[in-house]
C-alpha cells in the first residue's frame, strides 16, 4: 500500500533532488539507519531511502562496499536495479539494488523488503537537505 501511495503521489521531489545533485562534488558517503547519505561540497546532503513502508513489512537497507575514498568525486548517476529475491520460509523477501555511480567508481546498496505476500515493491525516495534550501 505504501508503494502504491508513493506511485500515485508522483516522484517530483526525488527527480528534482537528483537533478540538483547529479554533477555535484561529493564530500562523503555514509549508510545510517537504512538511509544512504551523500554529503555534497555545497553543504547539502542527498538522502536515499525506501519510503514505501506498509503494515506487515520489514524494510531495511544494507551496503558492504567501502564508502571511503569518494571525497572529491563527481556524482554521475543514481539508479535502481532488479535483484533476485531471497528464499525465506516465513514469507516473501524482495531485494532491489541501489547503484550510485561516481567518477571514482560505484557503490551498490541493497534495499530489502520482507513481507507476508500481501505487500511488496520498493519506493526509493531522494531528498536534498541542508545548505541553501
Amino acid at each position: 500500500m505504501g508503494v502504491m501511495i508513493q506511485m500515485l503521489g508522483g516522484n517530483e521531489e526525488t527527480v528534482d533532488a537528483l537533478k540538483q545533485a547529479i554533477g555535484g562534488t561529493i564530500s562523503g558517503i555514509a549508510m545510517k539507519r537504512d538511509t544512504l547519505s551523500i554529503a555534497m561540497s555545497n553543504g547539502r546532503t542527498l538522502r536515499l531511502e525506501d519510503a514505501g513502508q506498509s503494515c506487515c513489512e520489514s524494510r531495511y537497507m544494507t551496503c558492504d562496499d567501502d564508502m571511503s575514498g569518494y571525497e572529491g568525486a563527481t556524482l554521475v548517476s543514481v539508479e535502481t536495479r532488479d535483484a533476485p529475491s531471497i528464499e525465506d520460509s516465513s514469507g516473501d523477501h524482495e531485494v532491489q539494488f541501489l547503484v550510485v555511480t561516481t567518477s571514482k567508481g560505484t557503490i551498490t546498496a541493497s534495499t530489502h523488503n520482507e513481507h507476508n505476500g500481501y505487500y511488496g515493491g520498493f519506493a526509493i525516495q531522494a531528498r536534498l537537505i541542508g545548505g541553501d534550501e
